[in-house]
């Protein structure tokens, strides 16, 4: 099986208003010390809501 890169980086982001993990990015976390919170568009929601970082389970 092939490892995947940046895989201890990759962080999941939540919609405020539904609570559904819908994207995916990864962060710096030497340079980024924050939690990243995003304006994105939620296809639940139908709408453009804040998304804020959560930790993936599943490791």
């Amino acid at each position: 099986m092939a490892k995947v890169k940046y895989s201890d980086n990759l962080i999941g982001l939540r919609c405020g208003t539904c609570k559904r993990r819908n994207y995916y990015t990864r962060r710096n976390k030497k340079l980024v010390t924050r939690k990243i919170e995003l304006k994105k568009f939620c296809p639940w929601c139908r709408k453009q809501t804040t998304h804020k970082e959560v930790k993936i389970s599943g490791k």
